[in-house]
């Protein structure tokens, strides 16, 4: 079944400051932002990446497998999370 192309927006981020507890050594910049609720799916965050509309440590950041570890921010706009170790 052929699905329509969806178009993001900035205006589709959900507002949000969060602190991400890392329970293992990294975790996939995607998988940052569908755990966190900041993306419904993986595919949607990925696209949001591709996009250029994520930033890690004030850099955008178009890698979407990027590894984000413990100490790293990760923002938008409309959303900022901060990764800590657990």
């Amino acid at each position: 079944m052929h699905r329509p192309l969806t178009r993001l927006s900035k205006d589709s981020v959900k507002n949000m400051n969060e602190i991400f507890e890392l329970r293992g050594e990294y975790i996939a910049l995607c998988d940052l932002l569908k755990t966190t609720g900041i993306m419904e799916t993986g595919g949607i965050a990925k696209q949001f990446i591709a996009d250029g509309n994520v930033l890690v440590d004030g850099q955008v950041e178009l890698r979407k497998t990027n590894k984000i570890r413990a100490g790293q921010v990760v923002s938008g706009d409309g959303f900022e999370i901060k990764v800590v170790a657990a």
